[in-house]
């Protein structure tokens, strides 16, 4: 059976600390590939709009691109409206039976997983894989397999704020996304 973990998020924007929790469960776990998956609309964030749909892909599509294991995956942007990882790991598993999908949460997700719609149902169809995130507990009493890796205290909205700033992203975003966040005049960059 295929062994698929999947990443999902607003990537608003995607950093290098998204390749590296994709990176460590891909090979910890042993899986045959990670996929990046943008939502549409997340349930639990308040979407900032300076970026769009399109943006956040491509801009996904930059980070991944060097990374043979690692895939976009788009139902989520294909689905639209709120993205319940529910209803989009129930398709998912419809559309490929055979196989394994695993769900890669940082310590904040493992934190609130007790209140994602479905959630029994969920860990039914998808194992949970967890990594820790500082200044969280990351603690849950659902069924979840840790990764041991760096703890890196980074978030898009930091990424964000350094841009309408005009501080440094060297090492905190891959080059061709930095690029193309200046080149589209995306949230606020000079």
């Amino acid at each position: 059976m295929k062994k698929v973990g999947i990443l999902g998020g607003t990537f608003n924007p995607p950093h290098i600390g998204h390749l590296i929790m994709a990176n460590e469960a891909y090979d910890a776990l042993q899986l045959d590939e990670v996929r990046f998956m943008p939502n549409a609309i997340a349930p639990h964030k308040q979407m900032i709009e300076d970026a769009s749909m399109e943006n956040r892909l491509r801009m996904v599509e930059i980070a991944i691109e060097p990374y043979e294991h690692f895939k976009m995956e788009t139902i989520e942007l294909e689905m639209g409206g709120i993205s319940y990882t529910y209803q989009t790991m129930v398709e998912l598993c419809r559309r490929e039976p055979d196989v394994q999908f695993y769900f890669i949460i940082g310590g904040d997700m493992i934190d609130s997983l007790h209140t994602w719609h479905n959630i029994d149902e969920l860990v039914q169809i998808v194992k949970f894989v967890g990594l820790k995130r500082p200044g969280t507990k990351s603690t849950t009493s659902y069924d979840i397999t840790m990764v041991e890796a760096p703890e890196l205290n980074l978030s898009s909205t930091l990424i964000r704020k350094r841009l309408k700033n005009g501080g440094t992203l060297k090492f905190l975003l891959p080059e061709g996304v930095q690029e193309y966040i200046r080149e589209e005049g995306l949230y606020g960059a000079r």
